[in-house]
C-alpha cells in the first residue's frame, strides 16, 4: 500500500514548486481521499490554478512524470474560472468528495442547492441506465458493468445528502446508514472486494434502481 501522506506531501511540494503562487487549490478525491484504498486504488489528486493553459498542462504532466507510482496517478486538474461556472449538479460530488490539502473549496457551497442535487441524481440515474441497458445488449463487458456500480455509488450519496441533508463519505458507513440496506450498494462494495460479476442478475438490479431513480426525481 502507498503511504499516502507522504505521497501527498511531496505531491503538494512539487506543485508548489512548479506553479508558485498560481496554485489555488490541491486536494485529494477518491478511495484515498475516504479512507477505502486497496492496492490497485488510483490516486485522485486534484489541482486547481489561477488560470490553466495547454502549457501548464504540459508543464504539470511532465511534473506527474518525476513522482512514485506515476501509473496510478489521475485525478483532475483546471483553472478557477472553470470551476466556479462548472455545472453545479456535478460541483455537490466535486465538493464533498475532495479532502482540501491546500486551500478551500467552500465557496462552491453557494451553488449546491436541493434543486442541483436533485438534478446530480437524475442525471447519474439516468447515464447509468443508458449505458447499462446498452452494455447489456451490445458490449456485454464485466469491467463496464462494475464501473457503473461504482458510479450507482456516488448517486446514492446523493440520494442520501438529498433526503437527509448528510453527506456520509465512507461507503461502508453509508451502508449501515440505509434502513433496508441497498442492494445495489451491497452489489458494489461486493464487487469492489474481488466478488465475481453475475452479468445478467447483476444488471437487471442495476436498470430497475436507475429506473426506479430517474421516476422518483422528477425535475
Amino acid at each position: 500500500m502507498i503511504d499516502v501522506k507522504t505521497w501527498i506531501k511531496e505531491f503538494k511540494n512539487k506543485v508548489e514548486q512548479t506553479f508558485s503562487n498560481r496554485v489555488w487549490f490541491i486536494g485529494l478525491q477518491g478511495s484515498y481521499g475516504r479512507g477505502e484504498a486497496t492496492q490497485t486504488s488510483d490516486i485522485d489528486a486534484v489541482v486547481i490554478l489561477d488560470e490553466l493553459r495547454i502549457n501548464d498542462l504540459k508543464v504539470y504532466r511532465d511534473m506527474l512524470d518525476t513522482l512514485p507510482n506515476r501509473e496510478l496517478i489521475c485525478g483532475f486538474i483546471s483553472g478557477k474560472d472553470e470551476l466556479l461556472n462548472w455545472d453545479s449538479s456535478d460541483l455537490f460530488q466535486f465538493y464533498y468528495d475532495t479532502t482540501p490539502i491546500k486551500g478551500t473549496l467552500d465557496c462552491l457551497l453557494d451553488k449546491i442547492d436541493k434543486r442541483a442535487v436533485k438534478r446530480a441524481i437524475k442525471i447519474g440515474a439516468c447515464n447509468i441506465y443508458h449505458a447499462c441497458v446498452h452494455n447489456f445488449v451490445h458490449e456485454k463487458s464485466e469491467d463496464i458493468l462494475r464501473s457503473l456500480y461504482k458510479s450507482a455509488v456516488f448517486v446514492i450519496q446523493e440520494i442520501w445528502f438529498y433526503e437527509t441533508g448528510k453527506y456520509i463519505k465512507s461507503n461502508a458507513e453509508l451502508q449501515n446508514a440505509i434502513n433496508p440496506p441497498s442492494a445495489v450498494l451491497a452489489t458494489a462494495l461486493n464487487l469492489k472486494n474481488g466478488a465475481d460479476v453475475k452479468f445478467e442478475e447483476m444488471s437487471e438490479l442495476l436498470i430497475n434502481w436507475a429506473k426506479a431513480c430517474i421516476g422518483g426525481y422528477k425535475e
